[in-house]
């Protein structure tokens, strides 16, 4: 295993810690080996025995511990959904958004490069939360509250301020934000996990789904 840890991994053993005590070096090994394995190959294609090979311990280690594979998946994606994405996700991007923007293509460049640069240094847990959150209607739910209750209201603030600033159109902030959304979610994705042997120029790129999401597909014609 990675003797770098995902700054996340790291987290998610703090709060397992301060959850149910201090973890074992055994129990450590068994959440990183599990995080490796689910991000890999998504819970229902894991195997007990397969993340106790590659966490160096005996199968029956893992059930003294979690009673089922879907605890232990819990106990991952759990803290993650609850306790370690609102505070990860906003930690850093809170103070991104109250930054004070002139123009809103300037902040739109600040969110797609800080945002892409989070998957670029968060692949495992960006791929577990995609493999299992759809699967698992309870951590759908908490993500969908946490969404809401902490990125949508700041967001939606901002667009509310350009609006007013006549930077944007008087359309419902939450369009916008969900337009916004599916253009950098779509260049993190084409870029990190469908293409990322591809040369790829960061700034440029972002710069042309910026000019897509301000001006759209149509030519324009100088007036």
């Amino acid at each position: 295993m990675s003797q770098q840890k995902e700054q996340w991994m790291e987290e998610l053993l703090k709060l397992a810690d301060e959850d149910d005590g201090k973890k074992t070096e055994k129990q450590a090994r068994i959440l990183e080996a599990a995080v490796d394995i689910f991000a890999a190959k998504g819970y229902a294609a894991a195997s007990t025995s397969e993340i106790a090979q590659k966490a160096g311990v005996a199968e029956g280690t893992i059930f003294r511990h979690y009673k089922t594979k879907k605890d232990l998946l819990l106990s991952i994606v759990g803290p993650i959904a609850v306790k370690l994405v609102a505070p990860f996700l906003m930690r850093d991007f809170a103070k991104l958004l109250e930054l004070p923007y002139e123009r809103v293509d300037d902040f739109f460049r600040a969110v797609a490069k800080d945002r892409l640069q989070f998957a670029r240094n968060n692949m495992k847990l960006i791929r577990i939360l995609m493999h299992e959150i759809p699967f698992h209607p309870e951590l759908l739910e908490q993500a969908k509250t946490l969404f809401q209750d902490i990125v949508t209201e700041r967001i939606q603030r901002v667009i509310a301020h350009f609006q007013i600033k006549g930077q944007i159109k008087p359309e419902e902030p939450w369009i916008i934000m969900r337009t916004a959304a599916s253009l950098f979610v779509g260049l993190a994705v084409s870029q990190l996990m469908l293409m990322p042997d591809e040369p790829f120029d960061e700034d440029a790129e972002i710069d042309k789904v910026i000019d897509l999401l301000m001006h759209g597909i149509s030519p324009r014609h100088s007036e």
